[in-house]
């Protein structure tokens, strides 16, 4: 069974006294039944690793680069994460397949790279509101999927998060049941290629998570947590879906 992940990715957002949220997310939540990941941007990575060394808290970046140094200016790779401190890292979010031009080639390819370097790799899939309203939401995802994710994966190594482009940001969030018929599809497409490693490969939900909607997400068949955006800037926010992970 794949473990329970709360993650935030605090794109880009957050200087040196967004830190402060951490200890405040630390106290309230001192021993979690379930796993917590802070994605923050790249020039507090090593210092937010500092601040939750001692903790339950685990922290990752928002990207990395194919190649592991090179003529990249901007770019940073799998090892410099895992040396500044991180375990994780983000790969495909939408906004980096929009706004950076990403194919699932280039996402495969960086996913290699992460778990070469040691890292667990959340790997970003959804749909456009285009797509959803064309009815091509499950043919989108299956061929995200096949072109995103290299062979030999398992829980240990890779999380996968479905996050309907259409809901990031927004505050429109799919129904319960769109949300299951994703998830559902995503374990079978992952169990027809990975086999039972794919029961242990987390399934997140991502797109206008709040403390007031997680508790029914989380309930939903084959969630198995959450990669959250705007909410997980604030701990007392954070706090509140966390909560709803451990309970659900």
């Amino acid at each position: 069974m794949a473990n329970k992940l709360a993650a935030g990715n605090w794109k880009m957002n957050g200087t040196t006294a967004q830190l402060a949220e951490i200890d405040a997310l630390h106290k309230a939540h001192p021993d979690p039944s379930v796993d917590i990941l802070i994605c923050p941007p790249a020039t507090l990575l090593s210092r937010l690793s500092d601040a939750t060394k001692d903790s339950a808290i685990a922290t990752g970046a928002q990207d990395c680069h194919a190649h592991n140094s090179g003529a990249h200016t901007g770019d940073i790779s799998a090892e410099m994460v895992k040396d500044a401190g991180g375990s994780y890292v983000i790969l495909g979010h939408s906004e980096r397949r929009t706004d950076h031009g990403e194919t699932d080639a280039i996402v495969q390819a960086k996913t290699q790279a992460a778990l070469d370097a040691g890292l667990i790799a959340v790997v970003c899939i959804g749909e456009t509101e285009a797509e959803r309203d064309a009815g091509t939401t499950l043919d989108v995802l299956g061929t995200q999927l096949a072109g995103s994710l290299p062979d030999g994966i398992d829980g240990n190594t890779v999380v996968v998060a479905y996050e309907p482009v259409w809901a990031i940001g927004t505050g429109r969030v799919p129904t319960l049941e769109q949300i299951a018929e994703a998830h559902d599809f995503m374990r079978k497409t992952l169990a027809d290629r990975f086999g039972s490693a794919a029961d242990d490969i987390a399934l997140l939900y991502g797109g206008s998570v709040k403390p007031g909607n997680a508790s029914e997400i989380f309930a939903t068949s084959n969630v198995d947590g959450a990669l959250v955006g705007g909410a997980s800037l604030k701990a007392a926010d954070f706090t509140g879906i966390i909560t709803a992970l451990e309970n659900a």
